[in-house]
C-alpha cells in the first residue's frame, strides 16, 4: 500500500468497481476508488490521512458514494459525504473524529404518512405513494423508486405515533417478485437523477436584487456564475440568492470556504423570515459544508451531494436553487489529486477533464417533468461562485464555467472598495435568458419593463463614454443633456442599483417595485430633458425637491407601492412649473 496525502493505493480488493467507497485503515475512513491499475487501486480518502501506515486493511463496500433521501433532509447541515455535523458535534464535539459516522437521517423519529394511492393500483417509478409534512413550508413527497413498476398490494397509514422512515409504508407486486418500499431511498451522487422530459425555461428566478432581476436575469431551471476577486462579494451575493430567491428549497454548498462564512447562514437563516411565507428560511433550507480546514478530498464530493438532494426535490416538483460556493476551490482540489495521479497536466496544472466535469455538475440544472403519472414539474437553478487567483477571468476554471452557464455576473473590485453592494459590473455582465425575463415581465408586470430597461442599460453605457471625456477636457465642456444624461446615471447607480442588505425595505425588492422605481427615473430623465429644451437652467432641473424623494423611493415597503404614483406626480409637477415659469421669463 501507499499512501501520498489524501491518495491511497491499495492492492487485494479484486471485484471493486470504480467510483465504489471503502474504509481504509484500522480507523476505517471513508474513501472512494478513483483509479484502477492492474491490481492496484486508487483511492480518494475524504479524512486526513496523518498517522495512516502500509500494511492497514482497507474494505470495499461494494456500493458508490450514495446520499439518502428522504423525509429530516430540510434545516439540516451534512459535510461533504453527507454525515451529519450537528449530530457529530452533539456526540464528539466541536471537531470531527476520524472514520466517526452517524445516519444523515434520523432513524428514530416518527412522521405521519399520508397515503395517496390504494390497494391494487398500478404504479411506476415516481408515481406518488403518499406525503409527510416534513417542515411548516415543506411537504415530503414519498415516490416509487426507480425501476419498480408493478401493482401496489399493502399501503400503511400512519396511525397512532406514525413511522419511521425504515419501516415498509408500501408492498408492490412487480415481475421479480414482491418490493418492499419504505420512505428511505438511496442515490449514487455522480448519477444524475433522470427526468421525462427537459423543458424550456418560462419564468425568472427572481432575487429580489435589481441589478440581477433588472439587467442580469436567471430563469428557473437556470445557470449562472459569480466570478470575482478576493473581497468582491461573491459569498455576500450568494447569501442574498439563498435568502430571497422565489425558490421552494434553497441547497447551500459551502466548498473550501472559510467556515465563518457558513456560521453567517446557520446563525442567519433561523431569524430571518421568508419573504412569501414569513417563515424562517431555515425552514426551506439545506446546507452542505465543506469548509477551508476540512479534507480538501471531499470537496467534489460536496458539490454533487449538494446537486443530488436538489434533483431529488426537483423531482416532487418544486422550484430549487443550488448555491455553490466555490467552485474554484473544487477545481484546486481536483488539480492536486490528478497531480497525485500523475496525469497529464492540462492548462494551469488543472486535469485535461476539468471542463468536461464542470458541464457534469451544471447540466444537472433545467426544468423538467418527472416521472410519475402526474407529471410534476420542477426545476433546479445552479448558481456557481468562482474566485479566479488576483481577479483575472482568463484563468481556465472561470473560461471553462463560462463555457457551460448562460449568466455572467462579473464582480467589480472597485465598485466593492467603494461599498457598491453588489459590486456586479453593469458594463460586463450579462444573461442569455434577457428575452425570456422581457417577455415574461411585459406581460406579468408592465408593457414598458423592456422598454425602461433597454434606455437605463443605455444610459449607464453612455455614462462610461462620457467619464473618459469629463476626465480629459472637464465637465463644463458637456452640453447640457449630457450633463442630464450624466445625473441620470448616477440616480441609477446610486438609487437602483445600489441595494443595502441590511436595510429591511432594501434588502429585497419585489419585480413590481423594481418597476416603478425604474420608472421614477427614466420619467425625471424625459421631463429634464423637456425642461431644458424649454431652457430651463441644469442648475434649477437638479434642484427640485422632488429628487430626494427618488433617492428614498427604494425604502419604501412593498404594501406602499401605491406612493411611487405620488411622486411621479411631484417629479412632473414641479418640473412642468419649472417649463411654465420659463416661458412666462421669456414672454416678458
Amino acid at each position: 500500500m501507499k499512501i501520498s496525502g489524501p491518495l491511497v493505493v491499495a492492492t487485494g480488493l479484486g471485484g471493486t468497481r470504480i467510483y465504489d467507497m471503502v474504509r481504509v485503515g484500522d480507523l476505517k475512513l471513508f474513501g472512494e476508488v478513483i483509479e484502477i491499475r492492474g491490481e492496484e487501486y486508487y483511492i480518494q480518502v475524504y479524512e486526513e490521512t496523518e498517522g495512516l501506515g502500509p500494511g492497514e486493511p482497507v474494505s470495499s463496500t461494494g456500493e458508490p458514494l450514495s446520499v439518502e433521501l428522504g423525509p429530516g433532509l430540510i434545516g439540516s447541515i451534512y459535510d461533504g459525504i453527507q454525515r451529519p455535523l450537528d449530530i457529530l458535534h452533539r456526540d464528539l464535539g466541536s471537531y470531527i473524529v476520524r472514520g466517526a459516522t452517524r445516519h444523515p437521517l434520523e432513524r428514530e423519529k416518527r412522521y405521519r404518512f399520508i397515503p395517496k394511492v390504494g390497494i391494487g393500483q398500478d404504479v411506476s417509478h415516481g408515481d406518488l405513494l403518499g406525503t409527510v409534512s416534513e417542515s411548516k413550508l415543506i411537504e415530503h413527497k414519498i415516490m416509487v423508486p426507480a425501476g419498480v413498476t408493478g401493482k401496489v398490494v399493502m399501503i400503511e397509514g400512519s396511525e397512532g405515533s406514525g413511522l419511521t422512515i425504515e419501516e415498509v409504508i408500501a408492498r408492490i407486486e412487480t415481475e421479480g417478485g414482491t418490493r418492499e418500499v419504505t420512505m428511505l431511498q438511496k442515490w449514487p451522487v455522480r448519477r444524475p437523477r433522470g427526468v421525462a422530459k427537459r423543458l424550456p425555461p418560462s419564468a425568472p428566478l427572481v432575487t429580489g436584487q435589481r441589478v440581477i432581476d433588472m439587467f442580469f436575469p436567471i430563469v428557473k431551471g437556470g445557470t449562472a456564475c459569480v466570478p470575482g476577486p478576493f473581497g468582491s462579494g461573491k459569498t455576500v451575493v450568494q447569501h442574498q440568492l439563498a435568502k430571497w430567491s422565489d425558490a421552494d428549497i434553497i441547497v447551500y454548498v459551502g466548498c473550501g470556504e472559510r467556515g465563518n462564512e457558513m456560521t453567517d447562514v446557520l446563525m442567519e437563516f433561523p431569524e430571518l423570515k421568508d419573504p412569501r411565507s414569513g417563515e424562517p428560511l431555515m425552514e426551506r433550507t439545506i446546507l452542505v459544508a465543506n469548509t477551508s480546514n476540512m479534507p480538501v478530498a471531499a470537496r467534489e464530493a460536496s458539490v454533487f451531494t449538494g446537486i443530488t438532494i436538489a434533483e431529488y426535490y426537483r423531482d416532487m416538483g418544486y422550484d430549487v436553487a443550488l448555491m455553490a460556493d466555490s467552485t474554484s476551490r473544487w477545481g484546486e482540489a481536483m488539480r492536486e489529486m490528478s497531480g497525485r495521479l500523475e496525469e497529464m497536466p492540462g492548462e494551469e496544472g488543472y486535469p485535461t477533464y476539468l471542463g468536461s466535469r464542470l458541464a457534469a455538475f451544471y447540466e444537472r440544472a433545467g426544468n423538467a417533468l418527472s416521472f410519475g403519472s402526474d407529471k410534476r414539474r420542477g426545476s433546479l437553478s445552479v448558481i456557481g461562485a468562482v474566485s479566479p487567483p488576483g481577479g483575472d477571468l482568463s484563468e481556465p476554471m472561470t473560461q471553462a464555467t463560462l463555457r457551460v452557464v448562460r449568466v455572467f455576473w462579473g464582480l467589480d473590485e472597485r465598485l466593492a472598495s467603494q461599498r457598491h453592494f453588489p459590486a456586479i459590473n453593469w458594463l460586463t455582465s450579462y444573461s442569455l435568458y434577457q428575452e425570456k425575463v422581457d417577455e415574461y415581465a411585459d406581460g406579468e408586470v408592465n408593457a414598458k419593463w423592456k422598454e425602461n430597461r433597454k434606455e437605463a442599460m443605455a444610459l449607464l453605457q453612455k455614462e462610461a463614454e462620457l467619464e473618459e471625456l469629463v476626465r480629459l477636457v472637464g465637465i463644463d465642456t458637456l452640453s447640457i443633456s449630457e450633463r442630464l444624461l450624466l445625473e441620470t446615471a448616477k440616480m441609477l447607480r446610486e438609487d437602483f442599483l445600489h441595494q443595502n442588505a441590511f436595510d429591511p425595505q432594501d434588502a429585497y425588492t419585489s419585480l413590481k417595485k423594481q418597476y416603478l422605481l425604474l420608472d421614477l427615473i427614466i420619467t425625471f430623465y424625459h421631463k429634464a430633458k423637456e425642461a431644458s429644451s424649454a431652457n430651463v437652467e441644469f442648475q434649477k432641473i437638479t434642484a427640485i425637491p422632488a429628487i430626494g424623494e427618488i433617492a428614498r423611493a427604494k425604502r419604501i415597503r412593498e404594501e406602499d407601492v401605491s406612493l411611487f404614483e405620488d411622486i411621479r406626480e411631484r417629479i412632473t409637477g414641479e418640473l412642468d412649473t419649472l417649463i411654465e415659469g420659463e416661458r412666462v421669463n421669456s414672454g416678458n
